[in-house]
C-alpha cells in the first residue's frame, strides 16, 4: 500500500463520519511530517454553516496544531475534489499538496470545472494527485446519493398515500 492510499483511507473514515450524518461524505486528512495532524469531514447541515467544509474543518485544526496560518509543510488528502471555496483555502494556505480521491465534475476547482490549484498568476500553486482510492471515494458518494434519492421517494409515496 503506497502512503498515499494509507492517508486516503484515513480520509474515507472521516468521509463516513460525516455519511452517518446523512451529511454528503466528504473527508479530509492533513500530513506533516509523515504524520496526520488534522481531520475533518463534510457538516454542513449539521453545523447549519456553509462553511463547514471538511477541508476547512481540517485547516483550522492544523493551523491551531502548527501555530500557524500558512500550511507550507503539509499535505491534504481529500476524497472529494475541492470545491471552490477550499480551493481557494488551499492556495491562501500556501499548501504544496493536494491528493485527492475522486473528481468533482459539478464543482470540483481542480481540474474539472476549472483549475484554482494551478492558476498562473496566483502567488502560490499546489501539485495535485488525482484518483488516489478513486473507486472506493467514488462508490461512497454513489451510495449516499442512491440512499439519498431512496428516501425522498419513500417520502413522496407515504405522503401521497401509495
Amino acid at each position: 500500500m503506497s502512503t498515499d492510499e494509507k492517508f486516503m483511507l484515513e480520509a474515507l473514515k472521516q468521509a463516513r463520519k460525516a455519511f452517518a450524518l446523512k451529511e454528503t461524505p466528504i473527508g479530509c486528512v492533513i500530513v506533516r511530517d509523515g504524520r496526520i495532524i488534522a481531520r475533518g469531514y463534510n457538516r454542513r447541515n449539521t453545523d447549519r454553516n456553509t462553511l463547514a467544509h471538511a477541508e476547512l474543518i481540517a485547516m483550522r485544526k492544523a493551523m491551531r496544531k502548527v501555530g500557524d496560518w500558512r500550511l507550507e509543510d503539509c499535505e491534504m488528502y481529500v476524497t472529494l475534489e475541492p470545491c471552490p471555496m477550499c480551493a481557494g483555502a488551499i492556495v491562501q494556505a500556501r499548501m504544496p499538496v493536494c491528493v485527492i480521491g475522486c473528481m468533482n465534475p459539478k464543482a470540483g476547482c481542480a481540474g474539472s470545472v476549472t483549475n484554482l490549484l494551478q492558476t498562473e498568476g496566483f502567488n502560490h500553486r499546489t501539485e495535485i494527485r488525482r484518483g488516489v482510492l478513486e473507486e472506493e471515494c467514488s462508490s461512497l458518494m454513489k451510495e449516499f446519493f442512491r440512499e439519498l434519492r431512496r428516501e425522498a421517494k419513500e417520502r413522496r409515496e407515504t405522503s401521497s398515500g401509495s
